[in-house]
């Protein structure tokens, strides 16, 4: 067994994903530690892709050479080019996707990944010698050493699910939290704090009367997210629009005393931009209802994602309010929604590139920064892949500015500013949204990706192809 890395990326979800193929793309060893090689990249939350700013961030990272936009494509399951109403600055890119396929196309192209190897385990403490990170201690007793350590933790560190006047430890439903980390940063000096997220209850589609519902099919001609365009759908699955109402509203109202976090046993701060049912029913009390998307979670299952019901109330509660919606009159839940809190760092406390400031060659990528969505998750990683293979070269950092990209705004305000709710992409962030558009990504970064090593020379290749139509049509 080889316990000797260039890098090592801990945890295998978006982050982690992107970071270990940046770094091994790039030429360094990396080695992959995930506490469940079955849920690589698991979609936790929505199984969709993009949207508004996010869909720019796909993009971007599809230039610089990432995966993310590849495997949205081999996995969509509906494309929307979301905003065409208004200029192409705010045009954004959206797949719906299949969760399970989404989850198995990322494991198939990291493990095609040359330099690239696998450890299913939980890291519990990281190595430290003169101040520095030199590598990891996993669960069972495993060290493994590396020139740098980029952790992608998520929303395991000390995770608390809620339900009702339910908790019990976990990183997402049904699996376990991580421990021992938080707890050896916070003495190394580190600033800790606590956030929070929810998601809503997943619904058997075979209960649903959808003839009650709002169809919403994708583009009559869907495009992708990849600039290579090589999967392209034929076929599309449509999502559908719902609504709560008065009825709804009651019996939801009905579980409040019970509720975490109107009994305060959440502490973690959640996002205003998408709150649970209960507080949006709270918050916009003059407002007789509130809209539903329905999203399937693939081709072939029957699990539907209830997205705007997002709840910790308990079950019963839940099951009693969403059998009033209209539609849903006999719906069957698979699980109930919930809510979790997470243990995140003050981004504040990065540099740049993403190394920490307090320990060299330590580096934090996706939720642990405070942020929230697989967009800017996976950004973000990319991001700390590229520059912990830089830096153990001796090579230049790689720092995109606010003129460059959604992602340069991302880790510009996440660096300079912090967060104290968990940090989403708006377009109203970036100042230079209108020259910052989805459909130019590529001319704006496959040139720099090139000149890294990670996008090819075919990449480059049609950039220029590109521009060259572009000066002769202007």
């Amino acid at each position: 067994m080889n316990n000797n890395y260039d890098i090592i990326v801990v945890g295998g979800g978006h982050a982690g994903c992107e970071a270990a193929a940046a770094a091994a793309n790039l030429g360094s060893k990396t080695l992959l530690v995930t506490m469940n090689m079955d849920t690589i990249a698991q979609m936790s939350c929505n199984p969709a892709m993009g949207g508004v700013a996010k869909g720019q961030i796909v993009r971007e990272i599809d230039a610089l050479g990432g995966y993310s936009g590849i495997v949205s494509d081999k996995s969509a399951i509906q494309f929307k080019m979301l905003n065409r109403s208004k200029g192409p600055a705010m045009w954004s890119p959206r797949t719906q996707n299949d969760r399970m396929l989404f989850s198995k196309e990322w494991r198939l192209m990291l493990e095609g990944t040359k330099n690239l190897d696998f450890w299913q385990d939980m890291v519990v403490e990281l190595l430290v010698e003169n101040g520095e990170c030199v590598g990891v201690k996993t669960q069972i007793g495993v060290e493994f050493k590396s020139k740098s350590v980029i952790l992608t933790n998520g929303t395991f560190l000390n995770g608390l699910i809620h339900i009702g006047e339910k908790q019990f430890g976990g990183g997402r439903a049904g699996a376990r939290p991580s421990v021992g980390i938080t707890e050896q940063l916070v003495s190394l000096g580190f600033e800790s704090g606590r956030m929070k997220t929810g998601t809503p209850p997943r619904v058997d589609g075979r209960s649903i009367d959808y003839t009650k519902l709002e169809e919403q099919p994708g583009d009559e001609n869907p495009g992708t997210f990849s600039y290579k365009a090589e999967y392209k759908l034929t076929n599309q699955r449509s999502c559908y629009i719902g609504y709560t109402n008065q009825n709804v509203h009651d019996i939801l109202q009905t579980g409040f005393e019970k509720s975490p976090m109107f009994a305060g046993r959440i502490q973690g701060l959640g996002p205003r931009y998408c709150p649970s049912i209960e507080d949006k029913i709270v918050r916009f009390s003059e407002r007789e209802r509130h809209q539903l998307f329905v999203e399937p979670e693939g081709w072939d299952t029957v699990e539907v994602y209830l997205n705007g019901f997002s709840t910790s109330l308990p079950e019963d509660v839940q099951q009693k309010a969403m059998q009033l919606i209209p539609g849903f009159e006999n719906a069957k839940m698979f699980r109930p929604g919930y809510a979790i809190e997470y243990d995140f760092f003050q981004p504040t406390q990065l540099n740049n590139t993403l190394e920490t400031k307090e320990v060299p060659n330590l580096y934090f990528a996706g939720q642990i920064n405070g942020t929230t969505g697989y967009e800017e998750a996976a950004g973000q990683g990319l991001m700390a892949g590229i520059n912990a293979h830089l830096k153990n070269n001796e090579k230049d950092s790689f720092v995109l500015k606010r003129d460059e990209a959604y992602i340069g705004v991302l880790i510009d305000d996440l660096i300079t500013k912090g967060t104290s709710e968990p940090y989403r992409m708006f377009t109203s962030r970036a100042e230079y949204r209108i020259l910052l558009r989805q459909d130019n990504a590529d001319i704006r970064l496959t040139k720099l990706s090139n000149d890294l090593g990670l996008a090819d020379d075919s990449r480059l290749k049609a950039v220029e192809e590109k521009n060259k139509k572009h000066s002769r049509n202007p």
